[in-house]
């Protein structure tokens, strides 16, 4: 993205009253990211405190993905931790799995969080859907490497 104001213009689209413009701009910011985390950088503390508040599950989705692209202060983690447990509470299996995911990321970055966040994939592992089961066997390989 050779100008860093539309990505400005497109993330605060996760923001906005229409969920079809706060999907797209999620989904949008989620393609850009995956080259381009650092773009996403300078809004961290939006991030964590406004975009993830959302009720909505497309973005909740693409903002767990998102955690996992940042770089974080260990209170910064243990604020997304908190925010990833609320998520799974969803009722949507993605944004579970997501979570369970980005989780397992901070649990690789965070080695004094890494025995909780083991134990709670191990139980959505568990009792999850398919896609959870199938993520946290994936998850908790990397986790006991």
């Amino acid at each position: 993205m050779a100008k860093p104001k539309l990505f400005e213009v497109l993330f605060d689209g996760m923001l906005e009253d229409d969920p079809i413009l706060r999907m797209r701009c999620a989904d949008a910011i989620e393609k850009i990211t995956l080259e381009h985390p650092e773009y996403l950088q300078p809004y961290k503390t939006k991030l964590i405190k406004q975009v993830a508040k959302s009720e909505q599950q497309e973005v909740r989705w693409h903002v767990a993905q998102f955690f996992s692209r940042l770089k974080l202060a260990s209170a910064e983690r243990r604020a997304i931790v908190k925010i990833l447990n609320e998520y799974l509470k969803d009722e949507s299996k993605i944004v579970k799995t997501f979570s369970m995911q980005a989780l397992a990321d901070i649990a690789l970055q965070e080695d004094e969080l890494r025995p909780t966040i083991t134990k709670q994939i191990q139980y959505l592992t568990r009792i999850g859907s398919p896609a959870m089961r199938s993520r946290g066997r994936k998850l908790l390989a990397k986790l006991y490497d």
